[in-house]
């Protein structure tokens, strides 16, 4: 699933790929904001990990979950 992070006073944002629920990735946004000094880790779909710190987070965009079609449509 795609996963867009915007941080303040940025005009840039993070974009990247995962394999994380969009549950397990709410409840990583939830329990990083609520810590004291909270750091958000995420891990793409290569496994390589991500740290935010959450109280620069302005937006977290979860995508839907990508469904990989076989074959051609026409």
């Amino acid at each position: 699933m795609e996963l867009r992070i915007g941080i303040l006073h940025s005009p840039r944002e993070l974009a990247f790929e995962t394999n994380q629920s969009a549950a397990e990735i709410e409840k990583l946004v939830a329990e990083a904001i609520a810590a004291d000094a909270g750091v958000a880790r995420f891990t793409d779909e290569r496994d390589r990990v991500i740290l935010v710190n959450a109280a620069q987070i302005a937006f977290v965009e979860i995508g839907e979950e990508t469904v990989r079609r076989v074959g051609f449509t026409a």
